[in-house]
């Protein structure tokens, strides 16, 4: 912490300070790069300009401009920034952050009493009601290899729902290297809790996931990621198919745990694990049905239950040739 004050008050002395970046220390939050971005930037005088005040000479006497003085700083005064102060308020808060946590699990599972937890049915996990809903996730397609597919997304309409549109081409890119194009993607971002560290959902307790959507008519894959640190490499995730019917009215899709099957780098393996529903990750939904055209998703919220009547552990069988580990 030493060698980054001294950094910076070193670069600030020679008039070269730049903005700092979230990457030179991962737990200082963007609000403390905006706070020394804006912390610099002071309103210059322009050469040659004079006061709006001044009275000027001749017949101008007696009728004053009506415009506001401006509060220029002098060139020969140095802006006051605080490093210090910006570093140690961030730091407070990640530590205040830290001890709500702490009391939260003494509490119970995100700070509910056990057996509130123990006897919830169902639970939404994600709602779309404001722009900060949609902070919470990200956008993608195959403009990031070259092609030409474009994806969105914004609040529906009276601020009740996100809607994911776009164009899916399947023109590849012209690059030589890459063969396969025509997909978009959204999914979750991974929840971070005090000092950058990643968390995750736990879902144990439930056996469903459940959506309310509205679509064009189109097949869309929803993929879940479960913890990467620990369980799995980034390419691998569980996959299940959700066919929308289009038209003006919602859809509830209702997709059992037990129905996703295991995929690494977009291909099914012969080799199916089971799903570990306490350390998930994130949530995707990917269009790639290699139909070029515009394409919608209109989403309501996403969140789990459990469903008495499925009492399916898994649905897709093993043999010791394939995965020898379970029959251990």
């Amino acid at each position: 912490m030493a060698l980054v004050h001294k950094l910076l008050n070193g670069t600030y002395i020679l008039g070269k300070c730049p903005k700092p970046s979230v990457a030179s220390c991962p737990f200082l939050s963007t609000r403390f790069a905006d706070y020394c971005s804006s912390s610099l930037q002071k309103p210059v005088a322009t050469p040659g300009q004079g006061s709006p005040q001044r009275s000027t000479e001749g017949g101008l006497q007696g009728h004053r401009q009506g415009e506001a003085a401006l509060d220029i700083t002098s060139p020969e005064e140095n802006p006051e920034v605080s490093f210090d102060k910006a570093i140690k308020d961030e730091i407070k808060d990640h530590f205040r952050r830290l001890k709500d946590d702490i009391v939260k699990h003494w509490i119970g599972p995100e700070g509910r009493p056990l057996h509130e937890v123990l006897l919830e049915q169902a639970k939404v996990v994600w709602q779309f009601r404001g722009k900060e809903d949609l902070d919470k996730w990200i956008v993608t397609s195959d403009k990031t290899i070259g092609g030409r597919s474009e994806v969105f997304l914004k609040m529906g309409k009276n601020n009740q729902s996100a809607l994911l549109y776009g164009t899916l081409s399947s023109d590849g890119p012209h690059d030589g290297e890459s063969g396969r194009s025509g997909y978009c993607a959204m999914m979750s971002r991974v929840p971070r809790g005090p000092f950058e560290r990643k968390r995750s959902y736990d879902w144990s307790q439930f056996n469903t996931l459940y959506l309310r959507v509205r679509g064009d008519g189109r097949p869309w894959m929803v993929n879940i990621r479960e913890d990467t640190d620990i369980i799995q490499r980034k390419n691998q995730m569980y996959s299940y198919f959700m066919f929308t019917r289009g038209g003006p009215y919602w859809q509830e899709i209702k997709i059992p745990f037990s129905k996703f099957f295991f995929s690494n780098q977009g291909r099914i393996r012969d080799a199916q694990y089971q799903l570990l529903l306490d350390k998930i990750s994130s949530i995707g939904f990917t269009l790639a049905d290699k139909v070029d055209g515009p394409f919608f998703l209109e989403i309501d919220f996403i969140g789990v239950f459990t469903d008495p009547a499925h009492t399916e552990e898994f649905a897709y069988e093993n043999s010791p040739v394939l995965n020898p580990r379970l029959f251990k």
